[in-house]
């Protein structure tokens, strides 16, 4: 009968944490919390490794580390790194929102959203179970942290190692994620890992075994939390009190608060302590006044203080808990002040923790002294440089290349601002621009919080397609010339990044008007093809007719998967080759060459005249005839623009081209002019350029024009 009533009561908890708080007004909606859901979940579509689901959103995103000992989970944060310990934490974290505020997913129609990335996470955390051990890492975090790149091609740059063992924090981690698991997504393959994984944890006591994680994920608080939390989930999964046993037959061990006999209340539920969070829902399932008191101990030192002791507050209002991942911590409590509040009946208290909840929520969000949003992709002046590798999309290895960020990482909670409320959006600032998976996981559940109370309307058509730069690209310059010769150097570039990838069959083709040789009387087998110099293996044909006396020479490079944006001396690979008429001779002339055009001694220049190939299909520049690539298709005939007519200088802003129309021919142009690609521009083009009309064009409004062009502004 006990556990008949206990399991009628943990019902009954649960559904009234799903009805709107009576003391918050339905029509206090600070900002769409809807949309900001709904980026905060493409957020971690944006950190999934290995074969990427068909539902997966992010175009600049593509299939990676597919070599892996598990393919599956999220990359931790910036890197590349597969750490489960706040994997699998975050994991959990989701999980508890689903469980408390499922009508906040449904009323925003995030809910399917929701449901496919919780599955994709825990079928990975499923796949680390190897039954007397776990995989706990996948890939060496120093010689990660030490390379600047797109993850899609890493592979090219380092192995990743594996690392298993059984220690009791990532196996009480796991098995609570997988118990949380169980119970939203009613799964039952879930719930026998959970208890396995449990069991295996609790055996153990000890985490002698993970060490690969210390130097980024030490468990400084230790294992007891975790089968803490653990075993309530389990209980709450399975309604067995042996879990609840288990469980407060762990509390002796925890922490303490300095010397007193309080277990440790001023610190923060997250990946390394889950305590509080545990304690919580203890408290409701038992009723014990014990566990009350401590989780109404640790709010109210967050809050109002308690015992002569409070967190420390930002000018601003934001309970500032440590330099590392501030905006994490607070939303983190204030998704547990919110869920407390849910279940008690005491007006004052419920006021308190609604207060601090919504507040903080609303901080990240842009009510704050900068009023701008901490939220990449949403509000006001939102971070347009989060630390993150593959979203800037650098191809050379180099966090300042670009200077701008290639992809918005919709979505993305960063670290956030300093203890007076100060904050720099710099890539160069992992303090407070990195980004990580735990950083959105009580944030998303604060927001679905919201969206149960406030309701909102997600981004229609989300998201919109971005405008890609020239991805494989040639450039060249005449490396040397003579009246029997032309020596051209080609360099082909890879600066992919939509997603980032590599190509084996790539080529190029330089074409040449031959037309005065033939009318010397000179035979096609008259003229040479040579290669100088080559930085990878190349084959080069002869001499090949495209049309008339248009003719062409294909460089192909053996292998074209060695050039790949991964660094200096890999995006790019050159080539030297020589086209010759016999000694002797004088009709040799290259000026009316196709590819010649634009071409200058010593100095290389990007040319869409020299085309470039993957296989058969043509993915950049124009053929002699007026043949272009055409994006997802083969390529077919097109015919030049005419040339528009001239007009006064325009006062658009963003119109560089001064057509009259912002479109992806500025983009390109302000990214020419940022990178010293192009330098000949008016005054009336930069004048159109600067968008935020300080006087010059910088990077800021390299931002400004993506986001006009996107329809953020």
């Amino acid at each position: 009968m006990k556990k008949i009533i206990s399991l009628v009561l943990s019902a009954a908890l649960s559904l009234s944490l799903v009805l709107p708080s009576a003391t918050v007004s339905a029509d206090s909606s600070s900002y769409n919390y809807a949309e900001a859901l709904q980026k905060s979940l493409y957020f971690y579509e944006a950190q999934q490794a290995g074969p990427l689901p068909d539902w997966n959103r992010v175009e600049w995103r593509g299939d990676a580390t597919m070599n892996d000992a598990v393919l599956g989970g999220w990359y931790d944060a910036g890197d590349h790194v597969k750490f489960n310990l706040p994997m699998s934490y975050s994991a959990a974290m989701l999980g508890w929102a689903m469980y408390e505020y499922p009508e906040g997913f449904e009323k925003s129609g995030q809910m399917d959203t929701m449901k496919n990335n919780l599955k994709f996470v825990l079928d990975y955390l499923v796949d680390c179970d190897k039954g007397t051990s776990v995989v706990y890492q996948v890939g060496d975090g120093a010689k990660d942290h030490n390379w600047w790149g797109p993850v899609e091609v890493i592979e090219k740059k380092m192995a990743r190692p594996s690392y298993t063992c059984n220690a009791s924090c990532i196996t009480g981690q796991m098995a609570a994620a997988l118990a949380v698991g169980s119970i939203v997504l009613n799964d039952s393959t879930y719930l026998t890992h959970a208890k396995s994984l449990f069991s295996l944890g609790d055996s153990v006591r000890s985490d002698s075994t993970y060490t690969a994680a210390n130097d980024y994920y030490k468990s400084w608080s230790g294992f007891w939390d975790e089968l803490l939390w653990a075993s309530t989930w389990l209980y709450i999964a399975t309604g067995d009190e042996s879990y609840i046993k288990k469980a407060e037959s762990y509390l002796p061990n925890l922490e303490r608060q300095g010397a007193s006999t309080d277990i440790e209340y001023q610190w923060c539920h997250c990946w390394d302590d889950c305590k509080p969070g545990a304690i919580l829902l203890l408290s409701r399932i038992t009723g014990k006044e014990e566990y009350h008191n401590y989780i109404k101990m640790h709010l109210d030192y967050w809050t109002v203080g308690y015992n002569g002791a409070k967190i420390k507050y930002t000018p601003g209002g934001l309970a500032w808990l440590d330099t590392w991942g501030c905006l994490r911590y607070a939303t983190t409590t204030a998704f547990l002040a919110s869920v407390y509040s849910d279940s008690i009946d005491d007006s004052t208290l419920k006021a308190r923790y609604e207060g601090f909840a919504k507040t903080h929520i609303d901080y990240c969000l842009g009510a704050n002294p900068s009023k701008r949003s901490y939220v990449c992709g949403f509000g006001t002046n939102p971070p347009v440089h989060p630390h993150h590798r593959t979203s800037q999309g650098s191809w050379a290895d180099n966090i300042n290349t670009p200077p701008y960020h290639r992809h918005i990482l919709y979505g993305a909670l960063v670290g956030g601002p300093s203890s007076s409320d100060g904050y720099t959006d710099t890539v160069q600032d992992y303090t407070a621009n990195e980004v990580a998976c735990d950083y959105n996981a009580g944030y998303t559940g604060m927001l679905a919080k919201m969206c149960s109370i406030y309701g909102g309307t997600p981004v229609a058509n989300f998201p919109q397609p971005e405008t890609k730069e020239d991805e494989f690209f040639a450039e060249a310059s005449i490396n040397s010339s003579g009246p029997t010769y032309t020596e051209l150097k080609v360099l082909l570039n890879n600066q992919s990044g939509w997603p980032a990838r590599v190509i084996k069959d790539l080529s190029f083709n330089y074409y040449v008007d031959l037309s005065e040789v033939f009318a010397a009387g000179a035979k096609l087998s008259d003229l040479k093809v040579k290669v100088n110099i080559s930085e990878f293996p190349v084959t080069i044909s002869e001499l090949k007719q495209y049309s008339g006396d248009i003719y062409y020479v294909n460089v192909k490079f053996e292998d074209g998967t060695n050039i790949y944006p991964g660094g200096q001396s890999a995006f790019s690979g050159e080539v030297q080759f020589r086209i010759s008429a016999p000694e002797a001779t004088s009709y040799w002339d290259p000026k009316n060459d196709y590819s010649y055009d634009g071409l200058a001694a010593s100095t290389v220049v990007k040319t869409k005249k020299i085309t470039v190939y993957d296989g058969d299909k043509l993915i950049f520049g124009t053929e002699p005839d007026g043949t272009a690539p055409t994006e997802g298709a083969t390529p077919t005939k097109t015919i030049a623009p005419s040339t528009p007519t001239p007009s006064t200088p325009s006062t658009l802003r963003g119109d560089m081209d001064l057509s009259g129309a912002v479109n992806s021919i500025d983009f390109g142009l302000m990214r020419q002019y940022l990178l010293a690609m192009k330098t000949d521009f008016t005054s009336a083009q930069l004048a159109a350029g600067d968008m935020d009309g300080n006087g010059s064009v910088n990077s800021i409004d390299f931002g400004l024009l993506r986001k006009k062009l996107l329809g953020m502004s």
